[in-house]
Protein backbone atom coordinates (compact mmCIF):
# COMPACT_ATOMS: atom_id res chain seq x y z
CA UNK A 1 0.00 0.00 0.00
CA UNK A 2 1.58 3.35 -0.95
CA UNK A 3 2.30 5.61 2.04
CA UNK A 4 -0.03 8.36 2.68
CA UNK A 5 1.19 11.88 2.04
CA UNK A 6 1.61 13.87 5.13
CA UNK A 7 -0.21 17.18 5.12
CA UNK A 8 0.62 18.29 8.67
CA UNK A 9 3.16 20.49 7.44
CA UNK A 10 0.85 22.23 4.98
CA UNK A 11 -1.96 22.20 7.90
CA UNK A 12 0.76 23.79 10.33
CA UNK A 13 1.56 26.66 7.79
CA UNK A 14 -2.16 27.69 6.94
CA UNK A 15 -2.79 28.08 10.58
CA UNK A 16 0.62 29.58 11.29
CA UNK A 17 0.02 33.84 11.61
CA UNK A 18 2.63 34.68 8.74
CA UNK A 19 0.65 32.33 5.88
CA UNK A 20 -1.91 34.82 5.16
CA UNK A 21 0.79 37.52 4.10
CA UNK A 22 3.19 35.28 2.15
CA UNK A 23 0.26 33.77 0.62
CA UNK A 24 -0.38 37.86 -0.34
CA UNK A 25 3.14 37.95 -1.51
CA UNK A 26 3.28 35.06 -4.00
CA UNK A 27 0.23 36.40 -5.30
CA UNK A 28 2.02 39.92 -5.50
CA UNK A 29 4.78 38.30 -7.61
CA UNK A 30 2.63 36.03 -9.88
CA UNK A 31 0.20 39.44 -10.59
CA UNK A 32 3.54 41.13 -11.83
CA UNK A 33 4.97 38.15 -14.01
CA UNK A 34 1.65 37.76 -15.95
CA UNK A 35 1.57 41.58 -16.25
CA UNK A 36 5.26 41.27 -17.87
CA UNK A 37 4.02 38.38 -20.51
CA UNK A 38 1.36 37.28 -22.99
CA UNK A 39 -0.82 36.85 -20.76
CA UNK A 40 -1.41 40.21 -18.90
CA UNK A 41 -4.08 41.41 -22.08
CA UNK A 42 -5.42 38.35 -21.18
CA UNK A 43 -5.90 39.11 -17.14
CA UNK A 44 -6.63 42.84 -18.30
CA UNK A 45 -9.82 41.39 -20.36
CA UNK A 46 -10.79 39.41 -17.50
CA UNK A 47 -11.02 42.54 -14.86
CA UNK A 48 -12.89 44.60 -17.17
CA UNK A 49 -15.80 42.05 -18.00
CA UNK A 50 -18.96 42.56 -16.74
CA UNK A 51 -21.12 40.48 -14.07
CA UNK A 52 -24.11 40.95 -12.56
CA UNK A 53 -27.66 42.54 -13.81
CA UNK A 54 -29.43 45.95 -14.82
CA UNK A 55 -33.16 45.88 -14.00
CA UNK A 56 -35.56 48.88 -13.65
CA UNK A 57 -33.98 51.01 -11.10
CA UNK A 58 -31.59 48.22 -9.61
CA UNK A 59 -27.87 48.54 -10.84
CA UNK A 60 -25.74 45.65 -10.11
CA UNK A 61 -23.64 45.19 -13.39
CA UNK A 62 -20.43 45.87 -12.89
CA UNK A 63 -16.81 45.20 -14.42
CA UNK A 64 -15.10 41.99 -12.55
CA UNK A 65 -12.30 44.54 -11.07
CA UNK A 66 -15.42 46.76 -9.24
CA UNK A 67 -16.49 43.54 -7.56
CA UNK A 68 -13.19 42.60 -6.58
CA UNK A 69 -12.25 46.53 -5.32
CA UNK A 70 -15.63 47.54 -4.22
CA UNK A 71 -17.25 44.00 -3.24
CA UNK A 72 -14.66 41.86 -1.79
CA UNK A 73 -12.59 44.49 -0.65
CA UNK A 74 -16.16 45.69 2.09
CA UNK A 75 -15.84 42.01 3.45
CA UNK A 76 -11.97 42.67 3.90
CA UNK A 77 -13.29 46.08 5.86
CA UNK A 78 -15.93 44.04 7.82
CA UNK A 79 -13.11 41.58 9.47
CA UNK A 80 -10.91 44.73 10.28
CA UNK A 81 -14.30 46.32 11.59
CA UNK A 82 -14.69 43.25 13.71
CA UNK A 83 -11.51 43.92 15.22
CA UNK A 84 -11.47 47.08 15.27
CA UNK A 85 -14.44 46.51 17.53
CA UNK A 86 -12.90 43.66 19.69
CA UNK A 87 -10.23 45.62 20.42
CA UNK A 88 -12.09 48.67 22.44
CA UNK A 89 -14.37 46.37 24.03
CA UNK A 90 -11.81 43.93 24.96
CA UNK A 91 -8.51 44.27 23.78
CA UNK A 92 -5.83 46.72 23.19
CA UNK A 93 -7.87 49.45 23.09
CA UNK A 94 -10.62 48.77 25.91
CA UNK A 95 -8.82 51.46 28.19
CA UNK A 96 -7.47 55.06 27.40
CA UNK A 97 -4.32 53.97 29.20
CA UNK A 98 -4.29 51.21 27.07
CA UNK A 99 -5.09 52.79 23.82
CA UNK A 100 -2.92 55.40 24.47
CA UNK A 101 0.39 54.10 22.89
CA UNK A 102 -1.07 52.72 19.84
CA UNK A 103 -3.40 55.42 18.63
CA UNK A 104 -0.30 58.13 19.03
CA UNK A 105 2.01 55.69 16.68
CA UNK A 106 -0.94 55.44 14.69
CA UNK A 107 -1.55 58.85 14.39
CA UNK A 108 2.67 59.86 13.98
CA UNK A 109 2.26 57.17 11.11
CA UNK A 110 -0.65 58.74 9.98
CA UNK A 111 0.54 62.77 10.01
CA UNK A 112 3.95 62.50 9.36
CA UNK A 113 3.64 60.54 5.78
CA UNK A 114 1.25 62.56 4.36
CA UNK A 115 3.10 65.51 5.38
CA UNK A 116 5.83 64.23 3.23
CA UNK A 117 3.84 63.20 0.46
CA UNK A 118 2.12 67.13 0.58
CA UNK A 119 5.65 68.35 0.43
CA UNK A 120 6.95 66.89 -2.49
CA UNK A 121 3.29 67.12 -4.47
CA UNK A 122 2.59 70.48 -3.70
CA UNK A 123 0.48 72.33 -6.41
CA UNK A 124 0.73 69.34 -8.64
CA UNK A 125 -1.57 67.53 -10.25
CA UNK A 126 -0.80 64.53 -8.04
CA UNK A 127 -1.65 66.42 -4.24
CA UNK A 128 -4.74 64.35 -4.40
CA UNK A 129 -2.87 61.19 -3.14
CA UNK A 130 -1.53 62.05 0.03
CA UNK A 131 -3.65 59.50 1.79
CA UNK A 132 -1.60 57.01 -0.11
CA UNK A 133 1.21 56.17 2.30
CA UNK A 134 -0.33 56.83 5.47
CA UNK A 135 -1.85 53.31 5.71
CA UNK A 136 -0.18 50.05 6.88
CA UNK A 137 -1.11 46.55 5.45
CA UNK A 138 -1.73 44.65 8.60
CA UNK A 139 -1.07 41.01 6.79
CA UNK A 140 1.86 41.94 5.46
CA UNK A 141 3.38 43.60 8.90
CA UNK A 142 2.14 40.60 11.23
CA UNK A 143 3.60 38.31 8.45
CA UNK A 144 7.14 39.19 8.60
CA UNK A 145 6.93 40.13 12.69
CA UNK A 146 5.39 36.34 13.13
CA UNK A 147 8.38 35.24 11.13
CA UNK A 148 10.77 36.71 13.88
CA UNK A 149 9.40 34.31 16.21
CA UNK A 150 10.99 34.47 19.67
CA UNK A 151 13.71 37.39 18.44
CA UNK A 152 10.79 40.21 19.84
CA UNK A 153 8.86 40.48 22.76
CA UNK A 154 5.43 38.90 22.44
CA UNK A 155 4.04 42.49 23.50
CA UNK A 156 5.34 43.97 20.56
CA UNK A 157 3.43 42.03 17.65
CA UNK A 158 0.65 43.04 19.85
CA UNK A 159 1.68 46.77 20.01
CA UNK A 160 2.40 46.48 16.13
CA UNK A 161 -1.19 45.00 15.82
CA UNK A 162 -3.14 47.47 17.62
CA UNK A 163 -1.57 50.22 15.76
CA UNK A 164 -2.15 49.07 12.53
CA UNK A 165 -5.90 48.67 13.43
CA UNK A 166 -5.80 52.09 14.62
CA UNK A 167 -4.53 52.98 11.84
CA UNK A 168 -6.65 51.16 9.38
CA UNK A 169 -9.37 53.10 11.13
CA UNK A 170 -7.65 56.23 10.25
CA UNK A 171 -7.71 55.10 7.00
CA UNK A 172 -11.36 54.59 6.66
CA UNK A 173 -12.14 58.10 8.07
CA UNK A 174 -10.19 59.52 5.39
CA UNK A 175 -11.82 57.28 2.64
CA UNK A 176 -14.95 58.04 3.68
CA UNK A 177 -14.14 61.84 4.04
CA UNK A 178 -11.50 63.21 1.28
CA UNK A 179 -12.27 60.40 -0.96
CA UNK A 180 -15.99 59.97 -1.76
CA UNK A 181 -17.67 62.30 -4.20
CA UNK A 182 -21.10 63.45 -5.86
CA UNK A 183 -22.56 62.63 -2.98
CA UNK A 184 -26.83 61.13 -3.29
CA UNK A 185 -27.96 61.87 0.19
CA UNK A 186 -31.35 59.60 -0.23
CA UNK A 187 -28.94 56.96 -0.52
CA UNK A 188 -26.84 57.84 2.82
CA UNK A 189 -30.37 58.16 4.82
CA UNK A 190 -31.47 54.81 3.43
CA UNK A 191 -28.33 53.27 4.93
CA UNK A 192 -28.71 55.29 7.75
CA UNK A 193 -31.93 54.12 8.59
CA UNK A 194 -30.60 50.23 8.00
CA UNK A 195 -27.46 51.05 10.71
CA UNK A 196 -29.87 52.84 12.95
CA UNK A 197 -32.41 49.35 12.51
CA UNK A 198 -28.74 46.77 13.07
CA UNK A 199 -28.03 49.40 16.46
CA UNK A 200 -31.34 48.61 18.38
CA UNK A 201 -31.45 45.17 16.95
CA UNK A 202 -27.99 45.20 18.98
CA UNK A 203 -29.38 46.38 21.88
CA UNK A 204 -32.35 44.25 22.00
CA UNK A 205 -29.90 40.95 22.46
CA UNK A 206 -30.50 40.26 18.46
CA UNK A 207 -27.82 37.78 18.54
CA UNK A 208 -28.63 35.56 15.19
CA UNK A 209 -25.63 36.94 12.10
CA UNK A 210 -28.12 36.79 9.61
CA UNK A 211 -30.04 39.33 11.12
CA UNK A 212 -26.85 41.81 10.58
CA UNK A 213 -25.55 40.57 7.48
CA UNK A 214 -28.29 40.45 5.42
CA UNK A 215 -29.26 44.09 5.65
CA UNK A 216 -25.35 44.99 5.86
CA UNK A 217 -25.81 43.82 2.13
CA UNK A 218 -28.55 46.73 1.98
CA UNK A 219 -26.42 49.05 3.27
CA UNK A 220 -23.59 47.85 0.85
CA UNK A 221 -26.09 48.85 -2.05
CA UNK A 222 -27.18 51.84 -1.03
CA UNK A 223 -23.63 53.56 0.12
CA UNK A 224 -22.20 52.21 -3.16
CA UNK A 225 -24.57 54.08 -4.78
CA UNK A 226 -24.35 57.10 -2.49
CA UNK A 227 -20.77 58.31 -3.77
CA UNK A 228 -19.58 57.46 -0.35
CA UNK A 229 -17.09 54.24 -0.86
CA UNK A 230 -18.96 50.83 -0.33
CA UNK A 231 -15.71 49.48 1.74
CA UNK A 232 -17.21 51.99 4.60
CA UNK A 233 -20.83 49.21 4.49
CA UNK A 234 -18.35 46.61 5.82
CA UNK A 235 -17.09 48.79 9.13
CA UNK A 236 -20.61 49.70 9.81
CA UNK A 237 -22.05 46.03 10.00
CA UNK A 238 -19.13 45.38 12.03
CA UNK A 239 -19.96 48.16 14.83
CA UNK A 240 -23.53 46.74 14.86
CA UNK A 241 -22.81 43.10 15.60
CA UNK A 242 -22.90 42.24 19.34
CA UNK A 243 -19.60 41.31 21.37
CA UNK A 244 -18.95 40.23 24.70
CA UNK A 245 -15.81 41.68 27.33
CA UNK A 246 -15.75 37.72 28.77
CA UNK A 247 -14.38 34.69 27.23
CA UNK A 248 -18.11 33.83 26.03
CA UNK A 249 -17.75 33.53 22.22
CA UNK A 250 -19.99 36.38 20.81
CA UNK A 251 -21.41 36.70 17.51
CA UNK A 252 -18.86 38.91 16.62
CA UNK A 253 -15.77 36.65 17.30
CA UNK A 254 -17.76 34.16 15.78
CA UNK A 255 -17.89 36.32 12.35
CA UNK A 256 -14.38 37.24 12.43
CA UNK A 257 -13.30 33.44 13.04
CA UNK A 258 -15.49 32.44 9.87
CA UNK A 259 -14.30 35.32 7.88
CA UNK A 260 -10.42 34.77 8.79
CA UNK A 261 -10.11 31.91 6.14
CA UNK A 262 -11.72 33.66 3.49
CA UNK A 263 -10.27 37.06 4.00
CA UNK A 264 -6.46 36.08 4.33
CA UNK A 265 -6.56 33.11 1.71
CA UNK A 266 -8.99 34.23 -0.81
CA UNK A 267 -10.19 37.84 -0.52
CA UNK A 268 -6.53 39.24 -0.02
CA UNK A 269 -4.80 37.21 -2.58
CA UNK A 270 -6.91 38.14 -5.16
CA UNK A 271 -7.27 41.85 -4.57
CA UNK A 272 -3.31 41.59 -5.13
CA UNK A 273 -3.93 39.68 -8.22
CA UNK A 274 -6.16 41.96 -9.94
CA UNK A 275 -4.34 44.95 -8.55
CA UNK A 276 -0.56 44.55 -8.76
CA UNK A 277 -0.45 43.62 -12.33
CA UNK A 278 1.52 46.52 -13.62
CA UNK A 279 3.76 46.38 -16.64
CA UNK A 280 6.94 47.10 -15.74
CA UNK A 281 8.86 49.98 -18.05
CA UNK A 282 11.62 52.02 -17.90
CA UNK A 283 9.79 55.30 -17.26
CA UNK A 284 8.41 53.67 -14.27
CA UNK A 285 12.41 53.82 -12.66
CA UNK A 286 12.60 57.10 -13.37
CA UNK A 287 8.79 57.89 -11.72
CA UNK A 288 10.56 56.89 -8.76
CA UNK A 289 11.98 60.34 -8.31
CA UNK A 290 9.23 62.31 -9.69
CA UNK A 291 7.15 64.27 -6.58
CA UNK A 292 4.78 61.09 -6.79
CA UNK A 293 7.41 58.59 -6.12
CA UNK A 294 9.56 60.51 -3.72
CA UNK A 295 6.38 61.54 -1.77
CA UNK A 296 5.17 57.96 -1.38
CA UNK A 297 8.02 56.32 -0.77
CA UNK A 298 9.92 58.75 1.81
CA UNK A 299 6.10 58.71 3.25
CA UNK A 300 6.52 55.19 3.69
CA UNK A 301 9.89 54.40 4.32
CA UNK A 302 10.99 57.73 6.15
CA UNK A 303 7.69 58.92 7.47
CA UNK A 304 5.90 55.99 9.03
CA UNK A 305 8.86 55.01 11.64
CA UNK A 306 9.75 58.75 12.46
CA UNK A 307 5.72 59.43 12.63
CA UNK A 308 5.24 56.40 15.24
CA UNK A 309 8.72 56.35 16.75
CA UNK A 310 8.37 60.07 17.70
CA UNK A 311 4.47 60.03 18.94
CA UNK A 312 5.60 57.21 21.15
CA UNK A 313 7.99 58.59 22.33
CA UNK A 314 6.11 61.71 23.16
CA UNK A 315 3.02 59.63 24.73
CA UNK A 316 5.58 57.79 27.00
CA UNK A 317 7.37 61.25 28.29
CA UNK A 318 3.98 62.58 29.37
CA UNK A 319 2.95 59.65 31.23
CA UNK A 320 0.16 59.20 28.76
CA UNK A 321 1.66 55.11 28.33
CA UNK A 322 4.14 53.05 28.60
CA UNK A 323 6.27 50.80 26.46
CA UNK A 324 5.33 47.30 25.53
CA UNK A 325 6.55 44.94 28.00
CA UNK A 326 10.35 43.56 27.19
CA UNK A 327 10.71 46.52 24.23
CA UNK A 328 12.81 49.29 24.28
CA UNK A 329 12.79 52.46 21.26
CA UNK A 330 14.85 50.46 19.34
CA UNK A 331 11.88 47.73 19.16
CA UNK A 332 9.69 50.84 18.51
CA UNK A 333 11.43 52.14 15.73
CA UNK A 334 11.55 48.52 14.02
CA UNK A 335 8.52 48.11 14.27
CA UNK A 336 7.77 51.80 12.66
CA UNK A 337 9.40 50.62 9.75
CA UNK A 338 7.22 47.51 9.21
CA UNK A 339 4.40 49.87 9.55
CA UNK A 340 5.88 51.57 6.38
CA UNK A 341 4.41 47.78 4.51
CA UNK A 342 1.36 49.96 3.72
CA UNK A 343 0.40 47.58 0.31
CA UNK A 344 -3.22 46.27 0.17
CA UNK A 345 -4.36 49.89 1.74
CA UNK A 346 -2.23 52.06 0.03
CA UNK A 347 -3.06 50.75 -3.25
CA UNK A 348 -6.52 51.07 -2.80
CA UNK A 349 -6.42 54.78 -1.89
CA UNK A 350 -4.23 55.37 -4.86
CA UNK A 351 -7.71 53.53 -7.16
CA UNK A 352 -9.80 56.28 -5.28
CA UNK A 353 -7.01 58.85 -6.15
CA UNK A 354 -6.06 58.44 -9.60
CA UNK A 355 -9.07 56.57 -11.45
CA UNK A 356 -8.95 56.44 -14.89
CA UNK A 357 -5.60 58.02 -14.87
CA UNK A 358 -3.63 55.03 -15.59
CA UNK A 359 0.00 55.96 -16.41
CA UNK A 360 -0.03 57.81 -13.20
CA UNK A 361 -1.81 54.90 -11.35
CA UNK A 362 0.73 52.48 -12.86
CA UNK A 363 3.84 54.61 -11.31
CA UNK A 364 1.78 55.03 -7.45
CA UNK A 365 1.51 51.06 -7.57
CA UNK A 366 5.39 50.48 -8.56
CA UNK A 367 6.33 53.69 -6.04
CA UNK A 368 4.03 51.44 -3.32
CA UNK A 369 5.44 48.07 -3.89
CA UNK A 370 9.46 49.73 -3.87
CA UNK A 371 8.73 51.64 -0.82
CA UNK A 372 6.72 48.11 0.91
CA UNK A 373 9.44 46.16 0.07
CA UNK A 374 12.34 48.29 1.47
CA UNK A 375 9.71 49.15 5.02
CA UNK A 376 9.75 45.47 4.87
CA UNK A 377 13.59 44.29 4.59
CA UNK A 378 14.34 47.28 7.05
CA UNK A 379 11.85 46.65 9.87
CA UNK A 380 12.94 42.63 9.04
CA UNK A 381 16.82 43.83 9.86
CA UNK A 382 16.32 46.20 12.50
CA UNK A 383 14.29 43.65 14.57
CA UNK A 384 17.03 41.16 13.73
CA UNK A 385 20.01 42.92 14.68
CA UNK A 386 18.28 44.47 18.00
CA UNK A 387 17.72 40.63 18.71
CA UNK A 388 21.08 39.74 18.66
CA UNK A 389 22.27 43.21 19.93
CA UNK A 390 20.08 41.70 23.47
CA UNK A 391 21.16 38.57 23.13
CA UNK A 392 25.04 39.97 23.70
Amino acid sequence: MAKLINLRPFKEFLQSGSAGGIILIICVIVSLIIANTGAGSGLEALLASELGYHFGNIHLKYSLLIWINDGLMAIFFLMVGLEIKRELVEGELSSLKKAALPIFAALGGVIVPAVIFSIFNKNTPTAGGWGIPMATDIAFAIAIITMLGKKVPASLKIFLAALAIVDDLMAILVIAVFYSSDLHYTYLLYAGGIFGVLLIFNKLGVKNLAAYLIPGLFIWYFIHHSGVHATIAGVLTAFAIPTTPDATESPLEKLEHILMTPVNFVIMPVFALANTNIALESSMIQGLTTPLGLGIILGLVVGKPVGITALSWLSVKLGISARPHGAGWLHIIGVGMLGGIGFTMSVFIALLSFAGQDMILSEAKFSILTGSILSGLMGYAMLTWVSKKSAK
